[in-house]
């Protein structure tokens, strides 16, 4: 290892490097704060240098050897001289970027400024912090930054979870067994955030606590292991595995041209990729690790129902292409297939035409007679009355003890089971507006008729108010629909379905916002639902 010196920011900062630099990968590893330094980091060095890549590390100012006061720091004068060492000593190759605890933020900050010359981040334990923070030193623990800091949940405006949304390399989170420092909700966030596009791994340390530098200076083996997750496929952004894959799964003679995601997911990652001729498949990708766990099943019964609706014409489904549930070939769980015409709507535009479309589709999905052997397993209820957090208040109450029995009887059909506006395509507009594709069969399964109309009255309650939502079932009869129970067992499943967004819907928020609707904050989804249930019980409960 080499010992050098840079110059930034008025500050002399000391650091280390292993490997030879040249055109090659370039690690670069981010000490946390209070008394972090690079020492910690020193022995994780050779672990890249090993496996052919130029790793550095150095000292923040006013930490280990580098001049400077702790309490003049920033967390902008922390990516300023981030960026100092690595444009003086990085090459021009690829950079790998691991940061620990406040690190987190700074690997951000470099994945937005560096943008696809970042191929692989690996987060440790990490924080992120609120937009107001940027400036503020950190002064002795009674200033500006040290109130941000406190403030509860200040830390989700933070610009660092847009970036690592944004990253589509090889993404890395490193959890100890025991932090007593970043509250889980947070390392939840970020790794939904890396989730999004990124070829994400998790690496758990059950016997580490939060300070993972010192933990992995004392374990090397943990160090070597750390490495070889975040060069991983490097030369592809971790995702050369699934590239091989799709080179073998498009039509003979075709190959990939191009690739972009979609938006508008939550459970799994999907791109559109554009081949060599012109035409168009979309890749859908389990990268979460619940849903990952759940792909070989979930992927299993995706294949086999759009197998059986390729016979049919009144169900606009994808065709199967290829399908690697276990991952056996791929990075992650992934399922080609063809892609569909029209776009996802979700805004207020036709929406009466819109919204008796999509109800005449669900009856028409409801028709799909499945032999014995080709149906799929009887449906999962989301929630019950053991597990709803529903908050306080009579409506909630009745909600919950409505929900405290066995399921009301009902007559089994064919389901989609997450039928609603965003996983349905429409073209058109006018008398040609048209519902041209559902995907999403993932959840296909077998049930009761009132357990699709309550899905998708409760998406359309949040997406355009509560009256639209109770009006559906409504719109769906008149469309002929099929089997509905009587009202008080109806108002069973709508509010089965309900529940299972309480004590807020949330989760919803993102994807409906990355498509526009940027006024359905998790506030206002929160009050539309406590609107809707209280509609249910006004309507249906007597």
């Amino acid at each position: 290892m080499h010992e050098f010196t840079v110059d930034c920011d008025g500050e002399r900062l000391s650091a280390v490097r292993a490997g030879d630099p040249g055109a090659g990968p370039t690690a670069v590893l981010l000490h946390g704060a209070g008394t972090g330094s690079k020492e910690r980091l020193l022995p994780l060095l050779p672990a890249f240098a090993e496996r052919g890549c130029h790793a550095l590390a150095f000292d923040f100012s006013g930490h280990g050897r580098s001049t400077g006061h702790l309490s003049d720091l920033s967390l902008r004068r922390r990516f300023e001289q981030a960026v100092a060492v690595i444009d003086a000593h990085a090459g021009a190759g690829p950079l790998v970027l691991a940061g620990f605890s406040m690190s987190g933020q700074t690997v951000a900050d470099l994945v937005r400024h560096y943008g696809r010359r970042v191929a692989s981040v690996g987060l440790c334990a990490p924080g992120v912090f609120a937009a107001a923070a940027w400036d503020e030193p950190f002064g002795d623990g009674t200033g500006a930054f040290t109130e941000i800091l406190r403030t509860p949940h200040s830390w989700r405006d933070s610009p660092a979870l847009p970036a690592l949304r944004a990253f589509e390399g090889r993404a890395v989170l490193v959890t100890p067994g025991t932090d007593t420092v970043i509250p889980a909700e947070v390392t939840k966030a970020i790794e939904e955030a890396l989730c999004a596009r990124g070829q994400y791994f998790r690496l758990e340390l059950p016997q580490a606590e939060h300070q993972l530098g010192l933990w992995l200076r004392d374990c090397p083996e943990g160090g070597r292991g750390l490495a070889k997750e975040l060069l991983k496929g490097l030369e592809e952004g971790g995702w050369s595995a699934t590239r091989r894959w799709l080179a073998q799964a498009v039509p003979e003679g075709r190959a990939v041209h191009a690739s972009r995601p979609l938006t508008g997911g939550w459970s799994a990652q999907m791109r559109e990729l554009t081949l060599d001729d012109g035409t168009s498949l979309v890749l859908r990708t389990f990268v979460k690790p619940f849903f990952r766990r759940h792909a070989p099943r979930m992927l299993a019964r995706e294949a086999a129902v759009l197998t059986l609706l390729a016979e049919r014409n009144d169900v606009p489904a994808p065709t199967l292409v290829a399908v690697d549930g276990e991952a056996a070939d791929c990075d992650h769980p992934s399922l080609l297939m063809t892609r569909l015409p029209g776009r996802v709507r979700v805004d207020g535009e036709e929406l009466p035409r819109r919204l008796d479309l999509l109800a005449t589709q669900l009856v028409r999905i409801h028709e799909v007679v499945a032999r014995p052997r080709d149906r799929p397993r009887t449906y999962e209820a989301w929630t019950s009355a053991e597990r709803v957090r529903a908050p306080e208040g009579e409506v909630w109450e009745r909600a919950v003890y409505l929900i405290r029995r066995d399921p009301p009887p009902y007559e089994g059909r064919f389901l989609h089971r997450d039928y609603h506006p965003g996983n349905v395509l429409y073209t058109g507009k006018g008398d040609h507006l048209r519902i041209s594709g559902v995907v999403d069969w993932v959840e296909t399964s077998w049930g009761p008729a009132d357990l699709d109309v309550a899905h998708c009255s409760t998406a359309v309650a949040l997406l355009h108010g509560p009256e639209e939502g109770l009006a559906f079932r409504d719109r769906y009869e008149r469309a002929g629909g099929h089997g509905l129970t009587p009202d008080r067992h109806h108002l069973y499943w709508c509010l089965l379905d309900a529940l299972a967004y309480a004590p807020d819907a949330a989760k919803l928020a993102g994807p409906w916002r990355e498509l526009g609707r940027t006024d359905l904050t998790a506030e206002e989804l929160g009050a539309r639902l406590e609107s809707y249930v209280r509609g249910l019980l006004e309507r249906y409960d007597d």
